[in-house]
């Protein structure tokens, strides 16, 4: 069931979509984003081309973690299908963690995708060796930021639409993660946040991968990204169970 019903969700999310949808938003523009800001830092004289790939890979993995897992729940809304999914005996952890392993994989693949080709496209030198440690570090990433989306998620029981929401997270995220500007260059204010955030220690960590750093040396980042979004995903999936009692107490659970 943890699976075959997600993979069956994740489905449902692109099946009504042209499959040409997909390439343009998750293939084609972090590409574009990932030029804008290195052709910026060139223009500033500020970081190297590495510096913005990595940061501007990781960062674009937030539009299919928080974007999807978040439909997930505003899809069966608007399908009036979620009363059904939700009066089913099925275990929530196991119906909402199986919607989120589709994410996750997609997440890791959008960001390793950008990766490659941007650095194709730039000619910025990936060390072979240092892909098995990149992609951990991404798939590492992806299952944070989801944690973060399963909690965007619980929001998709009591608003209309969670788009306008996850274009003003993944905006705080592009800001705060360290993306394009390190975190020793903000006010202490935005890192502190920063550090409490998905995505800041894995783009660390992936910039130093990528530098020659070993796992060893990034494995304590790679904990705290974990750690985070484990936090994110219980805070989730704690907010989806509560929302959904409130929408059954006051019949809000489908979109009239």
């Amino acid at each position: 069931m943890l699976t075959v019903g997600g993979v069956i969700s994740f489905r449902g999310l692109f099946n009504w979509l042209n499959p040409y949808v997909y390439v343009p938003t998750m293939l084609v523009a972090p590409i574009f984003q990932i030029l804008l800001f290195v052709y910026i830092g060139r223009s500033a004289g500020v970081g190297t081309d590495a510096f913005y790939l990595v940061g501007n890979a990781v960062q674009y993995a937030s539009i299919p973690c928080l974007f999807a897992m978040a439909n997930t729940i505003a899809g069966e809304r608007w399908t009036q299908t979620l009363g059904i999914v939700l009066s089913t005996p099925a275990n929530r952890v196991a119906l909402f963690v199986g919607r989120s392993l589709p994410v996750i994989a997609n997440g890791w693949f959008v960001a390793m995708f950008s990766l490659f080709v941007g650095g194709w496209v730039l000619g910025v030198d990936l060390p072979v060796s240092a892909w098995p440690g990149i992609a951990l570090t991404i798939a590492i990433a992806s299952a944070s930021c989801t944690g973060l989306g399963l909690l965007q998620a619980a929001l998709a029981l009591r608003v209309r639409s969670t788009a306008v929401l996850s274009n003003i997270v993944f905006g705080v995220l592009l800001v705060f993660t360290g993306t394009n500007v390190a975190l020793d260059s903000l006010p202490e204010w935005m890192a502190t946040a920063g550090r409490l955030m998905p995505l800041t220690h894995a783009i660390e960590a992936c910039r130093e991968v990528v530098a020659g750093a070993s796992l060893s040396a990034v494995a304590p980042l790679l904990l705290r990204e974990g750690l985070i979004g484990a936090v994110f995903a219980v805070l989730g999936l704690a907010a989806l169970r509560w929302v959904e009692a409130e929408s059954r107490r006051h019949a809000t659970l489908e979109l009239q």
